[in-house]
């Protein structure tokens, strides 16, 4: 399954994060929590929160080191990978849950709040993708004709919010991002035979405490954060062989795939379409059987 594998995990200091790394450890992984431990809008830093969660594992027998740091900076996220690699000798799977939360409607979101919520939640996706993603493409190399013991994995992981949510259009960005981003280098990196999927959760955290109690879409009871765990390290796991460039769900007692974006309705014109035609056609005939107002789903 999972033993011995060597498993990084972004944002592991709380939440979803955490309850990842204790599953995987669990299971006989050895854990790299990482977490830069700042409050939900990205301010402060606490190098204890990704400690607490590494002394935790060794307490119950497992094996884990703590590094603290910000993943979406690009030289840290590759002193992470290279840490790793010198620390247990090899990466093998890394997920990433690091993540800030700043909402507004737009009208009122300041440049401050878009531009540090896309870095820590996109850019904070990518940059160690990018140095895991290095890495293994030359480890690959160095392997020769025999490959990897076992496929390399990297979980990516975007929010609900990524299909639109009121007040969250920086957040919303970021996780379509992430969408996107998978979809992207999961070709790239077939042929050196690491898989890259996303993973929409829903799991209470802080982050759902930032939500008034009357307005929170689920209570702990409902969504314990740990539920979401099992999919993590069953990613990791060599049973996900070949599974790559997927979104995936899990919540609750539920688990899922999601469909990809997909053109609901097409008409053609073999004339061309013009303002005309397309006021006259448009909603009868080319989206006769859409919904085209579609704000209500997204609040």
């Amino acid at each position: 399954m999972i033993e011995d594998a060597v498993c990084v995990v972004a944002g592991g200091g709380n939440g979803l994060g955490e309850q990842a790394a204790y599953e995987l450890a669990d299971h006989g992984a050895r854990v790299v929590v990482n977490d830069l431990g700042t409050e939900v809008d990205g301010t402060g830093s606490d190098p204890s929160v990704p400690e607490d969660v590494a002394a935790e594992i060794r307490e119950r027998g497992g094996t884990a080191m703590a590094h603290h740091g910000d993943v979406s900076d690009f030289a840290y996220a590759e002193t992470l990978i290279a840490d790793t690699v010198a620390e247990y000798g090899r990466v093998d799977f890394v997920c990433n849950f690091a993540g800030i939360l700043r909402d507004g409607l737009s009208y009122k979101l300041s440049p401050e709040d878009w531009t540090a919520v896309i870095e820590n939640n996109l850019t904070g996706q990518f940059a160690p993708l990018r140095a895991a993603a290095a890495h293994w493409r030359e480890a690959n190399k160095a392997a020769g004709d025999d490959g990897f013991d076992r496929q390399r994995s990297y979980l990516a992981v975007s929010a609900g919010a990524a299909r639109g949510s009121l007040g969250q259009a920086n957040y919303a960005a970021a996780k379509a991002g992430i969408l996107g981003m998978v979809r992207s280098v999961s070709t790239e990196l077939v042929r050196s035979d690491v898989r890259v999927n996303a993973l929409i959760p829903n799991g209470y955290t802080r982050m759902t405490e930032t939500v008034p109690e009357e307005h929170r879409p689920y209570t702990e009871a409902e969504m314990p954060p740990e539920k979401v765990a099992p999919l993590v390290a069953y990613l990791a796991s060599e049973h996900a062989e070949d599974l790559t460039g997927c979104t995936l769900y899990a919540g609750g007692d539920r688990v899922g795939v999601f469909s990809d974006p997909a053109m609901e309705a097409v008409g053609v014109n073999p004339e061309g379409w013009t303002l005309d035609s397309l006021a006259e056609h448009f909603r009868e005939d080319v989206a006769a059987d859409v919904e085209l107002a579609r704000t209500d789903s997204y609040l």
